[in-house]
């Protein structure tokens, strides 16, 4: 498996934590984000990732900002996008099996870190159950 993650000053915590996650389970990681908590623009850092799952190079992306809707926001300007801003592992679980969302967006001002980590376990073990959910991802416009 291989994932890509985003993220600016104020996850940068959060981004360290969950590379060290997701090596610790040998993921493959793409690393976009930034290391420091200097301001940046996080459109720099979601761009790539976004980028990555609509080329298919990864089979996810997790996105972290303040508060995950500005991350998300630009994530889903891409085609074959589904990013998903999540406060709880139940609503990561429904954005997977529901959704099919393919990029989790963290809000790290509104979560602790054992949350973002069970809430990255949870996206990472749930699958999509698509049935009638199939049909609806498919009324998701795409450019």
């Amino acid at each position: 498996m291989k994932i890509a993650i985003g993220n600016d000053h104020a996850g940068t915590e959060y981004k360290l934590a969950i590379v060290g996650l997701l090596k610790s389970l040998n993921i493959d990681v793409n690393n976009y984000g930034t290391d420091g908590t200097d301001s940046v623009d996080y459109a720099d850092f979601v761009h790539p990732v976004a980028n990555d799952v609509e080329k298919g190079t990864v089979d996810l992306g997790i996105i972290i900002c303040g508060s995950g809707n500005g991350a998300s926001m630009t994530a889903n300007k891409h085609q074959k996008v589904r990013s998903a801003l999540c406060w709880t592992k139940e609503i990561v679980a429904l954005a997977r099996e529901h959704n099919d969302a393919n990029i989790l967006s963290l809000p790290a001002r509104f979560i602790s870190l054992p949350q973002a980590l069970e809430m990255v376990n949870t996206f990472l073990n749930t699958n999509f159950e698509g049935g009638r959910h199939e049909r609806r991802i498919e009324k998701i416009p795409c450019k």
